[in-house]
């Protein structure tokens, strides 16, 4: 799996800030069931999110293009995601959005058919709630905030949410100014109400006692 490389994104972008030249590779392939790394699971936002082109070429962009990715919301997560990862002592983190190269014939299919085990293989799993701005984790639903979504965060509403709730064994919650607002396991009884999903399940995946990934993924039932 193509990975960032912690460090070196974030040293590449305080040579932008300094008006320094970078050539430094901020991706790598790496065999994810040896590489202890990060992942991330978000919300995408429209027409704010970095691909993988635009984060191997930053440098190379005319400035005005360089700086109107770097502004981008996606952008900033990525730092910020980063810098969690440091903080953490990983040298290695994986985000969907630029880390697969969706110009190969062959990548995003292989991507989609790894999903569950590069979750699974992670060593911690940052959900990044970008539509919580309080201190902790929304325990009761809140249709004036959440209204769009039965009362609960965005991110429950993605297909992908409930298989890298599932796989990742430590999910650490963010909200939208990634302060930690807790994990899965002490969330795992409102974890159970949002999803309608077992918290054994949730918080074990395969070592709940079901037999395949395939029986996990039959019982998801989040409501929209």
């Amino acid at each position: 799996m193509l990975l960032l490389i912690v460090k070196t994104v974030l040293d590449r972008d305080m040579d932008i800030k300094e008006c320094r030249t970078s050539q430094s590779r901020v991706l790598e392939q790496r065999d994810d069931a040896q590489t202890a790394y990060a992942i991330v699971s978000h919300r995408w936002q429209d027409t704010q999110e970095v691909d993988y082109n635009e984060m191997v070429n930053l440098m190379e962009m005319q400035e005005g293009k360089r700086e109107e990715v770097r502004q981008r919301s996606g952008y900033q997560k990525i730092l910020a995601s980063c810098e969690r990862a440091m903080n953490d002592n990983f040298k290695w983190l994986w985000v969907d959005t630029c880390c697969i190269d969706k110009r190969s014939s062959s990548e995003p299919s292989e991507a989609s058919n790894s999903m569950y085990r590069w979750y699974e293989n992670s060593t911690k799993c940052y959900a990044y709630l970008h539509d919580v701005d309080s201190p902790t984790f929304p325990i009761e639903q809140n249709s004036e905030q959440f209204g769009k979504f039965k009362g609960w965060p965005e991110w429950f509403s993605r297909g992908w949410t409930l298989q890298e709730l599932i796989a990742a064994r430590d999910v650490q919650f963010f909200n939208k100014e990634w302060a930690p607002i807790g994990n899965k396991r002490d969330l795992a009884d409102t974890l159970e109400k949002i999803t309608r999903v077992s918290k054994d399940i949730l918080v074990s995946g395969l070592d709940s006692g079901v037999r395949s990934v395939a029986q996990i993924m039959s019982g998801l039932r989040i409501e929209r």
